[in-house]
C-alpha cells in the first residue's frame, strides 16, 4: 500500500495530522534506519510500522474499538513502545498505568481505565501476583515472558494490516495517571490534537532524521512523552533506558551521539556530580530540556557552563493549561524564573476569589492553550474543580501553583498552593527555604513542609539529605535561618538518607507530612524571633 510522504514542514503547518499517518510516512521513507532502541534490541522504521499494524490488527480482532482504553504497565523497552504505537494505530487510547506504583494501586488504575486488554511485562506480573485481578481483562506479555499471552504468539502473521481507522482531533490519545503527589491518582485524558500540538512545538527546535533522543524517565509520564513522540514525529531515533543511571546515561549519550534529552532536575544533579563528567564526549547535543520539578538556578548555570548545547526549562502540567518556556542559554540573567508563556498560550494570575491580579502580584496560575486535557477519566466533577473561566467564557486549567510575573513577563514560581505554609498569619513558600538550605555545600537535597505548631498553627520543618555526613544539622539550620526573613525561619530539621520521590523526580511531600507531621512542635518558636527557637534534629 502506497503511503503519501509527510515532511517536517507539512507537520509544522498542519492543524492536525494523526500520528499513525505520520509514522507510516516516515517508515516508507526511512525503512532501514533505526527508529527505536533499548539495552537489548533495536528496531528499524520499517519494522516499527509493520509491528504497529500487527498489534493494531490483533486488538481489532480482540474486539477493541476506536477510542476504547487499552492498558499498558511495563518498563521502558522497545516492546512497550511498540504496544503503545499499536494501540494508537487501532484508534484506541493508551491507558498508561504507573508501573512504579504498588501492585494494588496499579490494579486500581486498571479498573478505573475500563480496559479489557493489558500489556505488561514480567516485573509487573510479579508485582501484582496474588492480588485480585479484574475479570475479563486479557494479559499480553510485551517481553514474551510468562506474564500473560506472549506477544509474539498473540500477533497475526507477518504482513497483516489493521483495518483503516478515522482519528478525529479530540479523540483520546492516551490516559496518564497523575503522580498522586497531592492525593489519589486521576486519569488525565489527552487528545490526539493535544499530542500533535506538543510535537509541533517541540520539533521546531531542530528535530528531524538526524535527531537522537534518549528517554530515561518512564513512558507512562508526560515528561517522557513530550520528547519521545516529537522524536518519532520528526523521523528520528529514540533510545530507551529501563532505569536511569547517571554514568550509563552519559555513556549512551556518547555512544549514540544523542542530540536531545528531557531530564528532571534530580537527574541533572546526579549527572553533574559525577567526578568524571567532563571525560564524556557530549558534543553531539543540540538541546537539553527539563520539567516536572523545581530546577535550581545554580544547577542550570552549571549545566550551561559544562554541557554542550542549549538548555530549555519547560513549566506546565500534564493536564495542560498553559506552558512557560525558559531558553536558559539565551537568558542567563533569568535562571531564577521558568520563562515566558509559550506562543499561543495564555497564562493569568488570579487571587483566592478568582479575580485576575495586577502585573507583579502573586496568586494562583491558570492557563489556556491548545494543549489542554479533555478532562479526568470518568471524573467530571474533578474536572470542573480544576477549571476557571474568564469573563469571555474561555476555559482555563488551574495549575495549583503560586507565582508572579516579573517586569519582563518572566514567570517566577513560588510554590504549590497546597504546599504553602501559613504560620502566625504569614504565608511562607517552601521553595524559598529550600533554596537557602541547598546553597550550603553540606546539603545535597532539601524539602520543607508545614507541620502543626501549638503556637503558630503551622511552622516550617526542614528535611535534608546531607552531602557531608559529618555536617552538624544544627549549624545548617542556624545558617539558613540567618539568611531568611523573620517570618520565614525554620523551626526544626530532620536528616534522612533520601527524599521520597516519584519516578520522574517529584518530591513526595505528602509522604513527608505523613511521616513527620504527626506531633505538633511546641515551645516558644516565633516567626519573628531572632533565632530559630525550639530546634530539634533526628537521624533516620
Amino acid at each position: 500500500m502506497a503511503v503519501a510522504p509527510v515532511d517536517i514542514e507539512q507537520i509544522m503547518a498542519a492543524e492536525f495530522i494523526p500520528l499513525p499517518t505520520i509514522l507510516a510516512a516516515h517508515a516508507a521513507r526511512r525503512g532501514p534506519a533505526i527508529a527505536l532502541a533499548d539495552e537489548q534490541r533495536q528496531i528499524t522504521w520499517a519494522d516499527l510500522a509493520a509491528q504497529a499494524e500487527r498489534i493494531a490488527a490483533a486488538l481489532q480482532a480482540a474486539g477493541v474499538t476506536p477510542t476504547e482504553p487499552v492498558a499498558i504497565a511495563a518498563s521502558n523497552a522497545v516492546g512497550t513502545a511498540l504496544a503503545f504505537l499499536g494501540v494508537l494505530r487501532a484508534g484506541a487510547a493508551a491507558a498508561l498505568l504507573t508501573s512504579s506504583a504498588a501492585g494494588d494501586t496499579v490494579l486500581a488504575m486498571l479498573a478505573d481505565s475500563g480496559a479489557k486488554v493489558l500489556f505488561l511485562d514480567a516485573a509487573m506480573a510479579e508485582k501484582i501476583a496474588g492480588l485480585p485481578f479484574p475479570a475479563g481483562v486479557t494479559r499480553i506479555a510485551v517481553d514474551d515472558s510468562g506474564a500473560g499471552i506472549a506477544l509474539s504468539a498473540w500477533l497475526p502473521p507477518a504482513g497483516t494490516m489493521a483495518a483503516p481507522v478515522e482519528i478525529a482531533p479530540q479523540d483520546p490519545f492516551n490516559i496518564i495517571y497523575s503522580s498522586g503527589t497531592t492525593g489519589s491518582p486521576k486519569g488525565i485524558v489527552q487528545s490526539h490534537k493535544m499530542r500533535h500540538e506538543y510535537a509541533r512545538r517541540t520539533i521546531a527546535g531542530g528535530y528531524g532524521d538526524d535527531t537522537c533522543v534518549i528517554c530515561s524517565t518512564p513512558l507512562y509520564s508526560n515528561t517522557t512523552l513530550v520528547s519521545f513522540f516529537p522524536a518519532l514525529t520528526g523521523g528520528g531515533k529514540v533510545v530507551l533506558m529501563a532505569k536511569f543511571d547517571a554514568r550509563q546515561f552519559l555513556a549512551l549519550s556518547q555512544a549514540e551521539r544523542v542530540t536531545h534529552a528531557m531530564l528532571v532536575p534530580v537527574q541533572y544533579r546526579r549527572i553533574m556530580e559525577l567526578p568524571d563528567f567532563d571525560s564524556f564526549d557530549l558534543s553531539s547535543y543540540i538541546m537539553k530540556s527539563s520539567t516536572s520539578a523545581p530546577f535550581p538556578a545554580w544547577l542550570k548555570a552549571d549545566v550551561l557552563q559544562r554541557w554542550p548545547g542549549g538548555l530549555i526549562e519547560a513549566y506546565g502540567m500534564t493536564e495542560g493549561g498553559a506552558s512557560a518556556i525558559l531558553l536558559a542559554h539565551e537568558n542567563p540573567d533569568k535562571l531564577h524564573t521558568v520563562g515566558r508563556p509559550s506562543p499561543g498560550h495564555i497564562m493569568k494570575i488570579i487571587d483566592e476569589a478568582g479575580r485576575e491580579v495586577a502585573q507583579g502580584e502573586m496568586g494562583e496560575i491558570v492557563g489556556h492553550s491548545p494543549v489542554m486535557m479533555n478532562g479526568y477519566h470518568r471524573q467530571d466533577a474533578k474536572t470542573r474543580e480544576v477549571e476557571w473561566h474568564d469573563d469571555e467564557g474561555r476555559r482555563y486549567i488551574r495549575h495549583g501553583d503560586i507565582g508572579r510575573f516579573d517586569e519582563d513577563g518572566f514567570l517566577i514560581l513560588m510554590d504549590r498552593s497546597k504546599d504553602m505554609i501559613i504560620s502566625g498569619g504569614f504565608n511562607i513558600y517552601p521553595t524559598d527555604l529550600e533554596a537557602q538550605l541547598t546553597r550550603q555545600s553540606a546539603v545535597r537535597e532539601a524539602a520543607v513542609i508545614g507541620v502543626p505548631s501549638d503556637a503558630w498553627g503551622e511552622t516550617p520543618l526542614a528535611v535534608v539529605v546531607l552531602a557531608d555526613p559529618a555536617a552538624d544539622p544544627q549549624a545548617i539550620l542556624a545558617e539558613a535561618n540567618a539568611q531568611l526573613g523573620r517570618t520565614q525561619r525554620i523551626s526544626a530539621i530532620e536528616v534522612v538518607n533520601e527524599l521520597p520521590r516519584s519516578a520522574i523526580g517529584k518530591v513526595l511531600k505528602r509522604e513527608l507530612r505523613d511521616r513527620f507531621g504527626g506531633n505538633p512542635i511546641t515551645g516558644a518558636f516565633s516567626p519573628n524571633a531572632p533565632n530559630s527557637g525550639d530546634m530539634k534534629q533526628k537521624e533516620h
